[in-house]
């Protein structure tokens, strides 16, 4: 079990992208293991900053999405819900085509935040980003946003 208050399913994260910016992005869940998530995103005309590279951005999205979707994973969602609350991006290394990957852990999760370390890379492997993503955890009925 791990992490996981209940173990990610790729075929119900993938199907959770519809509608979302994660379908225009096309990230895809590429894998989970009992202490991490993958996800890919390609690297394209979507993707990319007006010199052809990777978008910072772009790459914010991907962990934002990665370490968003492992914190809701992570709680009872009868009890909490969880919001972004801040995250960072060091850029390292520019890419400029194939699927960036990116891959979650947690740093810490305690009962009021989630911290989360992503890595990005190419599909030589090596990092092109490391970011970190905190995530509150509310409790229900304080300012819950409706679907």
């Amino acid at each position: 079990m791990g992490i996981w208050y209940r173990r990610p399913d790729l075929e119900q994260l993938n199907a959770s992208r519809e509608n979302t910016i994660v379908e225009l992005l096309d990230i895809r869940f590429e894998a989970v293991d009992d202490e991490s998530l993958t996800a890919s995103m390609p690297v394209d005309a979507r993707t990319h900053q007006p010199y052809g590279l990777l978008h910072g951005g772009a790459s914010v999205v991907l962990a934002e999405t990665l370490g968003s979707m492992a914190s809701y994973h992570c709680i009872d969602t009868s009890k909490f819900y969880c919001v972004g609350l801040e995250v960072n991006a060091n850029h390292l290394r520019g890419l400029r085509s194939g699927r960036v990957i990116g891959v979650c852990q947690p740093v810490h999760l305690g009962r009021s935040t989630h911290v989360w370390d992503i890595r990005l890379s190419g599909e030589d492997g090596k990092t092109s980003c490391i970011s970190r993503l905190t995530v509150a955890i509310v409790p229900l009925g304080e300012g819950r946003p409706t679907p």
